[in-house]
């Protein structure tokens, strides 16, 4: 037996019966030779790991714009604050923990410069509507690997998919849509303390009373709590009074942090950043990347747009509209 034929023996011996092994996955979009070391989850997991749109959420926004502090929320933490949540759960539920690891890396691969306010342009702009996380499997399917894609498997693509709405076909999938839920609301408390937006007083007395004052309380709770009420059930569920205490922290969030003033101060900004750069390349194809020129030629021009400003870093992106928008000092010879 190879390395992965006893590796998947051993986690059929070890999963519970609502997990998805590896071994009885759906298999990829086009067929290829099996590792004989890895499991084919494994692999999923290391090609999101390895891809450019990976590292790229290292400059993305997460809930404030620019943040001058080495502390806040990147895309990229948020994404790895979400595995850690997820595996934890997916172990204690004896779920498969490369498949939630896979899902949970991936949810966000197709994320827009400055967070949802990226979202939104590009959903007024785009004829055919923009999601990101439907832009994350376009990522994974059709941009990575110079256009050829990371060809991984229906588990994991359709966990990704349905990470925001719908219902994933693995309760991995599910696990990590929870996850994302308990992990931004949670962080973005501690973003916003240290942001001046909101203090922790301000909280709602009634939810810190049911999940605990601090965020590592909070976040034991809810994960306790699933454990508890999904071990041996074919879904993923929590006690209804932490259930309803997670909710109203969430609504909380909304009300008070993502919809104020003080944290959307660039907001506007970043909106038209991201529609002049639309409009420029729409003017402009051939300024467009090879890949993205292809994009366009095989599907549409907006789609190909589309699909490399949603690429972008806000980093990169600023980069780029400065060097088209802002004109540079001449550089005039020196003085003889």
């Amino acid at each position: 037996m190879t390395v992965r034929e006893q590796s998947e023996m051993l986690e059929l011996s070890m999963l519970s019966q609502y997990a998805c092994p590896s071994i009885r996955t759906r298999g990829r979009r086009v067929p290829e030779k099996r590792c004989d070391i890895r499991m084919d989850f494994q692999r999923d997991r290391d090609r999101i790991l390895h891809c450019n749109a990976f590292r790229r959420l290292k400059h993305k926004t997460q809930v404030f714009l620019a943040p001058m502090g080495d502390h806040y929320r990147t895309r990229l933490t948020h994404t790895l604050e979400v595995a850690q949540i997820a595996r934890t759960i997916a172990r204690g539920l004896r779920l498969n923990e490369d498949l939630t690891e896979a899902i949970a890396l991936g949810h966000d691969l197709g994320h827009t410069p400055f967070g949802h306010s990226g979202e939104y342009v590009l959903n007024e702009l785009c004829p055919h509507g923009f999601r990101h996380y439907l832009q994350s499997i376009r990522v994974v399917d059709y941009i990575e690997d110079g256009g050829r894609g990371l060809n991984l498997t229906y588990e994991v693509r359709n966990g990704i998919a349905c990470h925001t709405k719908g219902k994933a076909a693995t309760l991995e999938g599910r696990v990590v849509k929870l996850s994302d839920k308990v992990a931004y609301i949670n962080h973005d408390i501690e973003d916003a303390i240290r942001a001046g937006i909101l203090q922790e007083r301000e909280l709602p007395f009634n939810c810190l009373h049911i999940l605990g004052r601090s965020k590592s309380q909070r976040i034991t709770t809810i994960i306790r709590s699933v454990i508890e009420h999904s071990t041996d059930q074919p879904d993923i569920q929590m006690a209804d009074d932490v259930a309803q205490a997670h909710g109203i922290l969430r609504n909380f969030m909304f009300e008070q942090v993502y919809t104020n003033p003080l944290a959307k101060t660039q907001e506007t900004k970043a909106k038209n950043l991201v529609r002049f750069l639309y409009e420029y390349f729409l003017q402009h194809p051939d300024k467009l990347p090879e890949l993205y020129q292809e994009i366009a030629r095989d599907h549409s021009l907006e789609r190909g747009v589309c699909d490399y400003i949603a690429g972008m870093s806000d980093s990169y992106a600023v980069m780029l509209f400065q060097e088209l928008f802002v004109p540079r000092h001449w550089d005039s010879p020196a003085y003889s």
